[in-house]
C-alpha cells in the first residue's frame, strides 16, 4: 500500500481478496475479544485502542504483522515460538491459516493489561 490510509476499511481494500479476508478475519477477531475498544490508523497501520494502543496488525508480502507489544509476546511465548518474531511482533505468514484463537487470548490479556494500568492512573 503506498500511502496511508484514512481508516481501516480503506487499509483493507488496499491489498488483493484473498489477504483482505485475512485482514479482515483478524480485526473481526480482535472486535470480538475487545468490543470496546476503537478503531484507528496508527503509524500507518490498522491499530485497536482501548486506554492506550491495545494492538496493531499489517499486511505484508509473505505475512500478516500482529503487534501486541513486547508484554503480549512474552506472556504468549510458548504459543508464539512457532513463528517468526521481533520485538514486540509476531508473524503469521500468508499461507497458513490465522491462529485466532490465540489472537483473541492475547487480545483479551492487552485489554486486562490496559484496564488495570488505567485503573492505577486514577
Amino acid at each position: 500500500m503506498e500511502r496511508s490510509a484514512a481508516n481501516i476499511d480503506e487499509y483493507i481494500s488496499g491489498f488483493p481478496e484473498d489477504i483482505q479476508s485475512k485482514l479482515q478475519e483478524v480485526r473481526t477477531t480482535i472486535h470480538e475479544a475487545a468490543p470496546e475498544a476503537s478503531e484507528a490508523i496508527k503509524y500507518a497501520i490498522p491499530t485497536f485502542v482501548l486506554n492506550g494502543n491495545l494492538v496493531h496488525f499489517a499486511a505484508f508480502k509473505n505475512h500478516i504483522g500482529f503487534y501486541p507489544t513486547p508484554m503480549g509476546i512474552e506472556e504468549f511465548d510458548n504459543a508464539l515460538s512457532v513463528y517468526k518474531q521481533g520485538r514486540g511482533s509476531v508473524q503469521f505468514p500468508l499461507d497458513q491459516p490465522m491462529p485466532l484463537a490465540l489472537i483473541a487470548k492475547i487480545v483479551k490479556f492487552k485489554v486486562k493489561k490496559n484496564l488495570k494500568k488505567a485503573e492505577g492512573k486514577k
